[in-house]
């Protein structure tokens, strides 16, 4: 978190950004908001990467202690059916954990976020950009988007799960939904794709393509979704090639491209000589371009970066889920619940593969994809063991969705430990 400012410091910042505000709202940009001030006089950096704990929290938008999620729910959708009624665009925010040009996870967000608003064009969407998991600067943020009269605020990232819970007590007339998350409310979604999937076919194109038999792995996170995409990984690579080895490195981190970097080098320095990753840059792929190797993207196609280097990227399209719920919002049909859609519902998929990957390979992996949209392929149908050689899955059993967001082992062939 920043330090702290004294107090003539605020006042002078408040005063600027205003002015800024004030200038891009006559320039007709209603787009993107990378800094903002809170009733306390609080202020966000100009890049939005963080908001000042001391930052108010919903005042005078507190909700009575008995109110009831029924209650929560009416008043959400009587707000909604308001602004569609006197003719005000709806406003939306979203609140992303990096930069929109990170090429990553954020892009992506930001791409769907583009598309909602050139499909309904009477959606007004902002964005901020940066905001650390910290749970003071996140809540602080994701407060003010409530007080600025959003009625629907996604926030995009795991760390903001509690921040957004806390806010959305305080706002029962905001529709909130939550990326990644699992904690839900009477005003409050989560959603996740399958990202499992893409990464099970990336592996697949590992596996057939490594010679050294070392695959390596970038990781941010031990978070459920980070682990389960290394085992699903590692199930895709060994299920064409039983002696392929993946070792993991942890960044902690989701965007810093130098450590992303250096952690893809002591990858390829112990012997990988290929390269999976969860991160949000595409620093990995061009660690690998670097030396002759190969790499996948993640989260958005990032071939232009390394294009010699990139195989594949297991990517997402949030768009269809974002217009979907939009439209709910807007017509007083949205509900709460935990959506979690895949390769089926086009929300998740690999790119392209590069041109040197064999046409035996590029058939495969559209033979397995088609499988796993049919429903006839599950990546995590057993049997298969962890690596202790305990078995996870018996033969003919498979993982609930329960099972997959809470994964916290490691499948037979990872070679890597899980941080506690």
């Amino acid at each position: 978190m920043k330090n702290s400012r004294n107090q003539s410091k605020f006042g002078l910042v408040a005063g600027v950004l205003l002015a800024l505000s004030v200038l891009l709202m006559a320039c007709g940009d209603s787009t993107a908001t990378t800094a903002s001030t809170a009733a306390a006089g609080t202020t966000a950096a100009a890049s939005a990467t963080t908001a000042a704990a001391g930052a108010t929290t919903a005042a005078g938008a507190t909700t009575a202690a008995g109110t009831t999620a029924a209650t929560a729910t009416t008043a959400a959708a009587a707000g909604a059916t308001t602004a569609a009624a006197t003719g005000e665009k709806f406003k939306v925010a979203f609140v992303y954990v990096g930069p929109i040009g990170d090429g990553g996870w954020t892009f992506a967000h930001e791409q769907a976020r583009k598309k909602l608003v050139e499909t309904l064009p009477n959606v007004e969407a902002t964005y901020i950009e940066s905001v650390d998991e910290n749970p003071t600067t996140s809540e602080a943020v994701i407060t003010e988007l409530a007080q600025k009269g959003n009625k629907m605020i996604f926030t995009t990232s795991f760390g903001y799960m509690d921040p957004t819970i806390n806010v959305a007590k305080k706002f029962p007339n905001v529709y909130f939904e939550h990326a990644t998350g699992y904690k839900t409310a009477a005003n409050v979604a989560v959603y996740q794709v399958r990202q499992y999937q893409a990464r099970y076919l990336a592996g697949i194109v590992a596996g057939k393509m490594t010679k050294s038999n070392i695959i390596g792995y970038v990781a941010a996170f031990p978070i459920p979704e980070v682990i389960g995409g290394i085992n699903a990984f590692t199930l895709g690579a060994r299920s064409v090639n039983p002696a392929a080895k993946v070792k993991v490195v942890w960044t902690n981190t989701w965007y810093d491209p130098g450590l992303e970097k250096t952690a893809a080098k002591s990858l390829l320095n112990a012997g990988a000589d290929i390269l999976g990753q969860h991160q949000d840059t595409p620093s990995i792929l061009q660690a690998a371009q670097e030396v002759g190797k190969y790499a996948f993207g993640n989260d958005s196609i990032m071939e232009s970066y390394a294009p010699k280097a990139h195989l594949a990227s297991p990517y997402w399209d949030w768009s269809p889920y974002y217009i979907e719920r939009v439209k709910a919002a807007m017509n007083g049909t949205w509900k709460t619940g935990d959506y979690f859609g895949g390769l089926k519902e086009g929300v998740v998929d690999l790119s392209p593969l590069n041109a040197v990957v064999p046409d035996d390979v590029k058939k495969l992996v559209d033979e397995k994809k088609a499988a796993i949209k049919a429903g006839t392929l599950d990546v995590y149908a057993g049997p298969y063991k962890d690596q202790s050689g305990a078995t996870k899955v018996a033969a003919g059993a498979t993982l609930s969705d329960k099972d997959i967001t809470s994964i916290n082992y490691f499948v037979e062939g990872v070679d890597g430990t899980i941080p506690k």
